[in-house]
C-alpha cells in the first residue's frame, strides 16, 4: 500500500523545515524545569493556544483578559476555552477514531453559536460557511464527506510520515474543508496539537501550535490557499509554514520555561 503522507515528507522543503522544528521542540523538551513543572507549562500553553486560536478566529481577546474574565461573552473565545481544556483527554480516541473527535471538538467550540441539533454533524447543503479566513467558497456537504473519510482512513493507517507532515495535512484539510460551517479553524488547530500529542511529538501538549501560527498570521492564510491548490508547490509552503509554527510555538514555550526559572 502506497505511504501517501510519507511521499509528502519528501517535497523540496519540507524535510529541513520538518528538522527544524523538530529541533525546536526537542530543545524545549530538554529544558530542566519540565522535570518538575510539566503540567503547569502545558497549563499555560494552553491558556496561550486558546487565545491564539480564538483570534485567529476573529476575536478581540488578550492574555490578561482570559486571566481575569471568567466566563468570556464572546462564543468564539468560550469555544476555543472549552476546546483547549479537553485537549489533553482526545489523544487516545483520534488514534481510533478521529471522526469521533471531530464531533466532540465542534460540540466544544460552537455550544454556544449554532443549534444544538448541529452540533458534532457536517454541515448540510445550504448552511452557512463562516469565512474568516477569506478562502472562498468551501467544498460541497458530499465532497467533505468523502475526504473526511479519506483523511480517517490515513490518521488509522501506519505511516512513516513524520508526525509534523500528519499534523499538517489534517489541519490544512480540516480548514479547506471547513466540514461544520461554524468553529472550523478553532478544530482544525485542535486537530493538528492533538496529533502531536498522539504521535509522540509533543506527548505531554507543551507546544501551542496555535500560537505559531498566530505570529505568522501574515502568511497563514496565504499558505493555506496554497495547500487547497493540491500542487506539489502548495502542499509543501503549507507544511513548511505549519513547521515554522510549531517552531516557533516551542520557542514560546521555552520562553514560559524561562519565566517560572525565574519566579
Amino acid at each position: 500500500m502506497t505511504d501517501a503522507l510519507a511521499q509528502l515528507a519528501n517535497l523540496p522543503g519540507v524535510a529541513d523545515a520538518v528538522a527544524d522544528a523538530r529541533s525546536a521542540v526537542d530543545r524545549l523538551l530538554g529544558h530542566r524545569i519540565l522535570r518538575r513543572r510539566s503540567a503547569e507549562v502545558s497549563t499555560e500553553s494552553a491558556l496561550r493556544g486558546a487565545r491564539a486560536s480564538a483570534v485567529l478566529e476573529g476575536a478581540s481577546v488578550t492574555l490578561e483578559d482570559l486571566r481575569t474574565t471568567e466566563n468570556p461573552a464572546d462564543p468564539v473565545v468560550q469555544g476555543a476555552l472549552r476546546v483547549s481544556a479537553e485537549l489533553g483527554t482526545l489523544a487516545e480516541t483520534w488514534r481510533q477514531a478521529p471522526r469521533q473527535v471531530l464531533a466532540r471538538l465542534h460540540v466544544l467550540a460552537a455550544a454556544d453559536a449554532v443549534d444544538s441539533a448541529d452540533l458534532g454533524r457536517p454541515r448540510a447543503e445550504g448552511r452557512p460557511v463562516k469565512d474568516v479566513l477569506g478562502l472562498g467558497a468551501p467544498p460541497s456537504p458530499a465532497e467533505v464527506a468523502a475526504r473526511l473519510d479519506a483523511l480517517s482512513a490515513l490518521l488509522t493507517q501506519p505511516t512513516k510520515a513524520p508526525a509534523l507532515v500528519v499534523a499538517a495535512v489534517v489541519h490544512g484539510e480540516l480548514l479547506t474543508l471547513r466540514p461544520f460551517g461554524w468553529g472550523d479553524g478553532i478544530i482544525a488547530r485542535a486537530a493538528q496539537r492533538i496529533t502531536l500529542v498522539a504521535r509522540g511529538l509533543d506527548p505531554k501538549s507543551l507546544v501551542a501550535p496555535e500560537v505559531g501560527h498566530a505570529e505568522l498570521a501574515d502568511d497563514y492564510a496565504e499558505a493555506l490557499r496554497a495547500y487547497a491548490t493540491g500542487t506539489p508547490e502548495g502542499v509543501a509552503q503549507w507544511l513548511a509554514h505549519c513547521s515554522a509554527a510549531v517552531a516557533a510555538a516551542a520557542r514560546d514555550s521555552q520562553a514560559i520555561c524561562e519565566a517560572f526559572m525565574r519566579g
